[in-house]
């Protein structure tokens, strides 16, 4: 049996977010020598037995099979970080490191599926679009690729109908809409602040991943703010408060889909907090918006100050944190919950893989988060 390399230890220990002794007990070493018993793992001076090993890839959410390379994998170069990340936040980088990787094999089994069935065909709207093309050109790009207007999105009853739209046009476009925002339970969950979207813009196979911890109502814009990553080609994790050329851009050309020009004039953004939120709200309301959205944009139009918007916005994160403790907890069915968070185009595309062979029922498990005796339950629906 070879030899696990030490070096692979002691790198997937530290970019799961491990120190000695925590990854110590993480794998379930005991006793006053558990952490010179990982230690000395690390230095080669012992091998890891096959159980500790299978708990390291558990707990440093890595497979087996990477404590056998010749050494750490170079940080890939197609995914870039638009982000800026809260001082404070900055210890969940291994989970967002983790969703990630994650989300990239399931990409990976997706886009060799396609090729497989010999579908793989590059989707015209990955990459055609420039930073110089602007915020209105691009939002009317996306318009026009997803044959939904600014006026059907407000034509919704409601918010959650407004999302499935854009999302069932998204996924008809050729881009898979999954909504994620922990690695498989709750306590791995990823704050909002930290993690935002992501975009894979892969030409067979482009993903966007939209976090579900998250406001509701600021799926919509989070969706087209990646789909213009997808547009103009460029993979990448956002964040809120990001200041770089694509994040304003991508921002902007969500806004410009979601708003006309001038709109945002009719609130009274020079009145105090409480009437100005309550005008916010209602504004939002009407357009199936995030009342952050709107506030974000009266920000970036110069029409409040910094400090305004960040009152505001501590003002809404604490209504919503209120909201979501009193709500009630209910059991709803697991399968209609993982099928809403990976999405119908997701769904139907395993099922028809399944069944022309292209996927195993293992692959198609791993791409849609289950079990694989589960697939089935999974995309009974979708045929």
């Amino acid at each position: 049996m070879p030899k696990v390399n030490p070096d692979i230890l002691t790198w997937s220990r530290e970019s799961a977010g491990f120190d000695v002794a925590e990854a110590a007990r993480a794998i379930g070493l005991t006793g006053t020598n558990a952490v010179d018993a990982l230690t000395e793992m690390e230095a080669g001076e012992r091998q890891p037995s096959r159980r500790q090993l299978a708990e390291m890839a558990k707990k440093y959410r890595r497979p087996l099979l990477t404590f056998y390379l010749e050494g750490p994998p170079k940080p890939g170069s197609t995914t870039h970080d638009f982000r800026t990340i809260p001082e404070q936040r900055l210890g969940s980088e291994s989970l967002v490191n983790a969703l990630v990787r994650d989300v990239k094999a399931r990409q990976a089994i997706v886009a060799t599926a396609l090729e497989d069935a010999q579908e793989a065909e590059p989707l015209d709207i990955v990459g055609p679009m420039r930073l110089q093309d602007g915020p209105a050109r691009l939002a009317d790009m996306m318009m026009q690729a997803l044959g939904v207007s600014r006026e059907d999105f407000r034509a919704a009853r409601s918010k959650d109908d407004a999302f499935r739209l854009l999302r069932d046009a998204t996924e008809r476009a050729g881009v898979f809409v999954i909504l994620m925002g922990n690695l498989g339970t709750f306590h791995t969950a990823i704050d909002a602040d930290v993690f935002r979207g992501f975009a894979m813009a892969d030409p067979i196979a482009p993903f966007i991943i939209i976090s579900e911890n998250d406001a509701r109502a600021a799926w919509p814009f989070t969706l087209l703010h990646e789909l213009g990553h997808v547009f103009l080609g460029q993979s990448g994790i956002s964040g809120y408060r990001a200041d770089l050329d694509i994040e304003r851009l991508c921002d902007r050309a969500a806004a410009a889909f979601m708003l006309r020009p001038g709109e945002l004039e009719q609130l009274p953004a020079g009145a105090p907090i409480a009437p100005l939120i309550e005008a916010v709200g209602e504004f939002a309301q009407a357009r199936h918006l995030s009342r952050k959205m709107v506030a974000y944009n009266l920000l970036r139009e110069g029409m409040i100050t910094a400090n305004k918007y960040q009152t505001i916005c501590a003002q809404l994160d604490a209504e919503r944190a209120e909201a979501a403790a009193g709500r009630a907890k209910g059991q709803p069915n697991y399968y209609v919950v993982r099928g809403h968070r990976v999405g119908q185009g997701l769904i139907q595309l395993v099922n028809r893989m399944v069944a022309g062979g292209a996927l195993t029922s293992t692959k198609a498990g791993r791409v849609l988060g289950v079990k694989p005796t589960a697939v089935g339950r999974m995309t009974e629906r979708a045929a």
